[in-house]
């Protein structure tokens, strides 16, 4: 076990300095159940520093349940699902798509925009990340069995 990953993230907030990577804030997701043995840093278009560890970790089933859905994939619903509900599609793209506005060409676009448009698209993409997580965690608690149909 590499005790080295301890050492490199051991507070639960503030700043971690890294191997060829410098300072870098933390923020925590969740705790870790274990001593990880290893740790990866990636860094992403938008200026964002990601850690992936790896760690043991015990995993325990969810309970049974007697419920069963099925979901329909469409156009203007994201998903309806067989029980009658009916999940929108929340167009991310388009709430952020103001903030993607520059001038094309222009000395400001080629410098900042670039790094500027990167975090856009990154919270768009998280937010939709985000928002499929939850929506497939709260199906996959509350039914046994889960039928899927897409276009």
């Amino acid at each position: 076990m590499n005790t080295g990953c301890r050492n490199y993230f051991a507070s639960a907030s503030g700043k971690r300095r890294g191997p060829k990577v410098g300072d870098v804030p933390v923020k925590w997701s969740r705790r870790l159940p274990s001593e990880p043995s290893s740790v990866t840093v990636i860094k992403d278009a938008a200026g964002r520093y990601f850690a992936s560890f790896v760690v043991e970790a015990a995993t325990d089933p969810l309970p049974d349940s007697v419920a069963e859905v099925g979901i329909d994939l469409g156009l203007t619903h994201f998903a309806v699902l067989s029980d009658g509900r009916k999940v929108g599609n929340a167009r991310f793209l388009r709430r952020a798509e103001r903030r993607l506005r520059k001038s094309k060409g222009s000395n400001n676009r080629k410098k900042k925009a670039v790094v500027k448009v990167a975090r856009a698209h990154a919270r768009v993409a998280d937010a939709r990340r985000d928002f499929t997580h939850q929506l497939s965690t709260t199906i996959i608690r509350d039914n046994q069995a889960v039928m899927v149909e897409d276009l």
